[in-house]
């Protein structure tokens, strides 16, 4: 009985959880700081940006440590489209437009951010598809040994 879950990756969620409030005050308390210099589309973006990360980062998070303890493929594959999908790109949307206003604190936190996204994308990655050739192995040794009991003996 081979262990299927990842040990970096669990490791990158656990310390993502504890530097996620750590990230999402330090951006609250610069953007209320910088809210009033700001466009009128780019307040507009910027609070949505937050209650969209917020949200799909606790349900991420969620997905990831159940996917990975606990070996579910479904899970571990919906923590890895939601990081992929729009916790990376806003992430680099954060970081590189200039338009934003970005202050150096606030750099840094989504850089370190962004090493976490891109470092659980590429170990999910790995950690999926050993998952899913270990099962459809096992799958598939299930369904031979059925078939051998099914078939009748000789004579």
């Amino acid at each position: 009985c081979e262990i299927l879950s990842s040990l970096p990756l669990q490791m990158s969620l656990y310390f993502n959880v504890y530097f996620f409030p750590f990230w999402w005050l330090i951006t609250v308390a610069i953007l209320y700081l910088k809210y009033p210099v700001l466009s009128d589309y780019y307040k507009f973006i910027l609070v949505t940006i937050m209650i969209l990360v917020s949200l799909t980062e606790l349900i991420r998070l969620y997905l990831g440590y159940v996917g990975n303890l606990l070996e579910k493929v479904p899970e571990l594959a919906g923590f890895w489209l939601l990081t992929l999908l729009p916790q990376l790109p806003i992430i680099l949307f954060l970081l590189f437009n200039e338009g934003l206003k970005i202050h150096s604190l606030e750099r840094a936190v989504h850089i370190i951010f962004a090493a976490f996204l891109s470092f659980q994308v590429i170990a999910a990655f790995f950690t999926l598809r050993r998952m899913v050739n270990t099962l459809a192995t096992r799958f598939r040794l299930t369904e031979f040994h059925r078939l051998e009991e099914q078939r009748p003996g000789p004579g």
